[in-house]
């Protein structure tokens, strides 16, 4: 998994070799894990570079209408991380808009209008300190400097300049987005492309930072039991500085600045209720100007993370 997480299209050949076993044995256990749902590469997609916005919003519910509602919100396209949290009286999600018109439709009208919604909070993300492309495995994994080093690929280039995407361009993604791992061949079959023409297509897309590698884990198997979203209010003068400080914290798997009553959001992962304890008590009570903290344990996850293309 650590190895997927540095380069996810890595070849089961280079993967073995580091590891030090064989190319069979490395393709058939990612194809058991895989079937199981229990890790899957992935294509995934900043639709910031697209001119869109991302919001967090909390909604909050009474107790027997909180999982109804969530389950409306994950069947929107434009969701993502829809969770219930607080003891199941507030829904957590993502929400995407394309533009600030439509960030001003979302707030007003399209949120869920019913009596069972008591009040909804909107926080617009500014500025991600950790997720996207980096993700938690790579804090979690095992392997030692020398072994990430022969996995790690070339530095891709940045590339400027705004980014259209056409409709083999959206077929491109949506495949990638269930499997990041498809060959030329079956992407070049999805799009009408040659694999030439896939392989710089996906090329253009990354130096963009449009495309990114991602890996989906049940991280149970690293022994991971409870999610609990934070919401923190730093003084302005040290909001990079704390946001940098906590996307280095292990516990960490996304962190990032916003607007709304709080100013900095983060997701956190412990083992237990006990090691979520010690982390607030001793990494977050040390960072820099924090005035206010709530949190939130996450009690059940209704929808993750979804293609943004």
């Amino acid at each position: 998994m650590h190895a997927l997480q540095i380069d996810g299209r890595a070849p089961f050949s280079t993967i073995a070799e580091v590891l030090g076993v064989s190319d069979r044995t490395i393709a058939r256990r990612y194809a058991r894990l895989r079937s199981a749902g229990a890790v899957r590469v992935l294509g995934g997609v900043d639709p910031t570079v697209l001119g869109a916005i991302l919001w967090f919003l909390r909604v909050r519910c009474a107790p027997a209408a909180s999982f109804p509602v969530a389950e409306a919100l994950a069947r929107r396209p434009d969701t993502s991380w829809v969770s219930l949290s607080s003891g199941g009286t507030e829904i957590t999600c993502v929400v995407r808009t394309e533009s600030e018109a439509d960030s001003e439709a979302l707030l007003l009208a399209k949120l869920p209008r019913t009596p069972r919604v008591e009040g909804v909070t909107a926080h617009s993300v500014l500025h991600a300190f950790y997720g996207g492309p980096d993700n938690l495995v790579g804090k979690l994994g095992s392997l030692d400097a020398e072994a990430i080093e022969r996995l790690r690929p070339p530095p891709m280039p940045h590339r400027r300049g705004p980014v259209r995407l056409d409709d083999g361009d959206r077929k491109l993604l949506a495949l990638l987005a269930t499997d990041g791992r498809a060959g030329f061949e079956q992407l070049a079959a999805a799009t009408g492309w040659s694999p030439t023409t896939v392989r710089r297509r996906m090329t253009e897309l990354r130096e963009h930072g449009l495309l990114y590698l991602d890996i989906d884990v049940d991280w149970r198997m690293f022994g991971v039991n409870a999610r609990t979203l934070l919401w923190l209010s730093v003084a302005p003068a040290h909001l990079e500085e704390a946001g940098q400080a906590l996307a280095g914290h292990p516990e960490i798997a996304f962190a990032a600045a916003t607007t709304g009553p709080t100013n900095l959001y983060a997701s956190v992962v412990c083992t237990n209720q006990r090691e979520l304890y010690r982390y607030l008590t001793t990494r977050v009570a040390a960072l820099p100007a924090i005035t206010h903290l709530e949190t939130a344990p996450v009690i059940r996850t209704v929808k993750q993370a979804a293609n943004q293309a």
